[in-house]
């Protein structure tokens, strides 16, 4: 048997990446807004996690001119294995971010935003103080925009958190990403119970913000492990559960177990319903801050019926 001269590409990806179905698909429907929203985003030296994150929504999102904004920079100091944002060392804050945010969301005519973060680890508060001038910046320069947050987990941060709810953000995110089992090969620098009580504490500090989070599917969990999930996050009084399918970014990130179809979601959607969530969103391209604007409206109205 005749060996390779280049053995080194006969090597096979550590984790192949299994073929998306038909179902698992972005659009486009609108190129001039979608090349504008990348002029602001650029223009403003902002980082969103629709391009740190490789969303699959990115095209549909910015023909909209929905962009999900990502503070405190691009690098995380947490290596989560699902996750296409990269890890390392973070440079020093940017003082004018705030600034800048608010200006982009002026720009973008938004009537909601999301703001998200990489995670911090590295400051004392975990970047809570950041998170709380970027909020009210963004407040002053647009008083009719509603604020939505995507937290880190303020893990071992004590009540750093509280900064960020001092700011009043109209819904309070923060993603339990998978089920207590997996965590410590998917999610190893945070802890399960850490971020249930993070969800639990920011509702009893305001309890008139939306709390809301979401998990995804498709990396080995079982059925009973994700009821137990949306079990865990109504007794943590969450408002919002979005369930969404993950798609592993290269050969070196989690391995996808399967891919849920259609049909799988819409269950695992109603069931969500009966078990008390104000709102549920449950897709294959389902993610946290996809069609946040419009599930902002929904949460309020939902609310009003439930009063």
């Amino acid at each position: 048997m005749i060996k390779s001269r280049h053995p080194e590409k006969e090597k096979k990806p550590v984790n192949p990446i299994k073929k998306k179905p038909e179902w698992i698909r972005s659009k486009l429907t609108n190129s001039k807004e979608f090349f504008l929203t990348k002029t602001i985003v650029n223009n403003n030296n902002l980082v969103t996690v629709c391009q740190e994150a490789n969303c699959p929504n990115i095209t549909e999102c910015w023909s909209k001119r929905h962009a999900t904004f990502m503070i405190m920079g691009d690098t995380c100091t947490r290596a989560c294995a699902f996750c296409d944002v990269k890890t390392g060392v973070p440079g020093k804050l940017d003082k004018l971010e705030p600034v800048k945010i608010a200006e982009a969301v002026k720009k973008l005519n938004l009537k909601h935003v999301v703001i998200t973060s990489v995670d911090r680890d590295d400051l004392d508060d975990g970047g809570s103080e950041h998170f709380f001038e970027v909020i009210n910046q963004t407040r002053k320069s647009n008083p009719n925009t509603t604020i939505e947050v995507l937290t880190p987990d303020f893990l071992r941060k004590g009540a750093a958190y509280k900064k960020v709810l001092d700011a009043n953000p109209d819904v309070f995110n923060h993603n339990i990403e998978t089920v207590p089992s997996l965590y410590l090969k998917v999610r190893p620098g945070s802890r399960y119970f850490a971020s249930l009580e993070l969800l639990k504490n920011a509702k009893n500090v305001n309890k008139n913000i939306f709390t809301k989070s979401g998990i995804m599917v498709g990396l080995g969990e079982t059925r009973d492990e994700i009821l137990q999930v949306m079990d865990d996050l109504r007794a943590a009084d969450v408002d919002f559960i979005t369930i969404g399918q993950y798609l592993q970014p290269s050969t070196k990130h989690y391995p996808l177990d399967r891919y849920y179809t259609p049909q799988e979601f819409e269950v695992l959607g109603t069931i969500a319903k009966a078990k008390g969530f104000l709102l549920v969103s449950s897709s294959p391209l389902t993610r946290s801050s996809y069609h946040a604007d419009e599930d902002f409206t929904k949460l309020q109205q939902n609310r009003l019926k439930k009063n």
